[in-house]
């Protein structure tokens, strides 16, 4: 089909919300809070990328993901690069990514141990609007009182390194091998590069763009996929109708429709924008 409206799986997590984002029913408030949504196809091992909303009432965990090279050293498909746009926040809200100074393996290692590694990050603030890459290796924490879009490689491989106490495994071996130990850079990205239409995202392991609404050409190859993404608004691409807080998978070349107020990420593997 040239398009597919994605179904949508509810995932408890103890730092989620009983109050999620507009267009998101809220559990029942005797019930698991609810941390993220994935948006999966049909057969959810097979796409190379991953969509998610999270809805965050505490920290999420120290962690990072290995690479494609780390990921196949473990029999695993793939590694984990992805990518947080940031849609509401907290006035004090915060993300972690990567250390304040370099740090060895042996003292990533320790401080996971003692818990000073949430004092060895690099908190930092944010607000509606924000966007961050974070590659695999990256040293991470996503903070409380957020709402965001994930956009990632399709693994679900999580190296948790500290989790404030939480009685969960961690992985300190995987974790620390893995780890990038260098502060974080933002990667360059082109910006806009024609009116409605901005690069955030540009390789490695995929392209994420921003665009406003109105008819647009997605110029896919036959063969090839994307995941458009609604922030805000509504409109049809291939036959098929979404609106915010859905996900479509689009398969080809298509014409899109969306409302003259929509707000979209449109998402595709590769290095380069088509």
């Amino acid at each position: 089909m040239p398009a597919t409206l994605l179904a949508t799986k509810r995932v408890e997590k103890p730092w989620g919300r009983h109050h999620l984002y507009p267009g998101f029913a809220d559990p029942a408030p005797d019930g698991e809070p609810i941390g993220e949504v994935w948006f999966q196809s049909p057969h959810p091992e097979e796409p190379e990328l991953l969509i998610k909303y999270l809805f965050t009432s505490e920290k999420l965990s120290v962690q990072n993901h290995p690479s494609d090279e780390e990921a196949h050293r473990r029999g695993l498909p793939r590694g984990k690069d992805e990518c947080w746009t940031i849609l509401s926040a907290e006035p004090d809200s915060t993300i972690a990514i990567g250390p304040l100074a370099p740090l060895t393996k042996d003292e990533l290692r320790e401080s996971a141990l003692d818990g000073s590694i949430e004092h060895k990050l690099d908190w930092k603030p944010v607000k509606a609007g924000d966007f961050f890459y974070s590659h695999s290796g990256v040293i991470h924490a996503i903070g409380a009182g957020l709402t965001l879009i994930e956009v990632q490689q399709n693994s679900d491989t999580t190296y948790r390194l500290y989790d404030y106490g939480r009685p969960r495994e961690l992985h300190l071996d995987d974790g620390v091998a893995v780890a990038d130990l260098e502060p974080w850079t933002a990667p360059a990205a082109p910006g806009e590069v024609a009116p409605g239409r901005t690069i955030l995202v540009e390789g490695p392991k995929f392209v994420l763009e921003r665009w406003t609404g109105g008819k647009r050409d997605i110029a896919l190859p036959e063969g090839k996929q994307g995941w458009l993404v609604p922030i805000r608004g509504e409109g049809v691409v291939g036959g098929v109708a979404w609106k915010a807080g859905e996900c479509v998978l689009v398969e080809g070349p298509e014409l899109l429709h969306a409302s003259e107020d929509a707000d979209l990420l449109f998402a595709y593997t590769g290095t380069a924008r088509l």
